[in-house]
């Protein structure tokens, strides 16, 4: 079984330097969570964007949404900010012969506290297990892109109907 990784940034790849909440968008987390999961599958990891999710534009979904189609794998795993995960969801729902997930975490992968490492493990056993379609996995859950909402209240994933 072989996993494509594309990273594209958002709060999972934050890097913190000072008490100010001063961050970067750095290196993809998802490679050195997987390194130490002991995951065994293979996997190749491409970093395409370091933005948060707020700060991508049309142009940068247009550019995933080319290199996701063009990749000649079939399982697919973005790492993505959680802000507009629907948003590039449903930009990418007509790829046609891919299991596709996007993940990402409410805080970042450094915090001890972070849901990271388990959104990841999620998407990888997703991506292996669904069938070809596009999915937004987050905190044990399986959502379709195009019925779903971020509750940033309550930081979670709801859906819509």
């Amino acid at each position: 079984m072989f996993i494509k990784l594309f990273a594209v940034g958002g709060t999972i790849d934050k890097d913190y330097f000072d008490q100010k909440n001063d961050y970067q968008v750095g290196d993809p987390k998802i490679v050195e969570i997987l390194k130490e999961a002991n995951v065994t599958l293979e996997y190749d990891c491409e970093s395409l964007l370091k933005k948060d999710s707020l700060q991508i534009t049309d142009e940068d979904r247009k550019l995933l949404h080319a290199r996701v189609a063009s990749d000649p794998n079939e399982k697919i795993v973005i790492t993505h900010g959680t802000d507009t995960m629907p948003v590039t969801g449903r930009l990418l729902k007509d790829i046609p012969g891919k299991t596709i997930v996007i993940t990402g975490s409410m805080q970042p992968a450094k915090f001890r506290s972070s849901d990271a490492v388990f959104n990841i493990g999620c998407a990888i056993m997703a991506a292996q297990i669904l069938p070809h379609g596009i999915y937004l996995v987050m905190n044990g859950e399986i959502f379709d892109p195009t019925h779903t909402v971020k509750n940033v209240e309550k930081s979670r994933f709801e859906r819509t109907e």
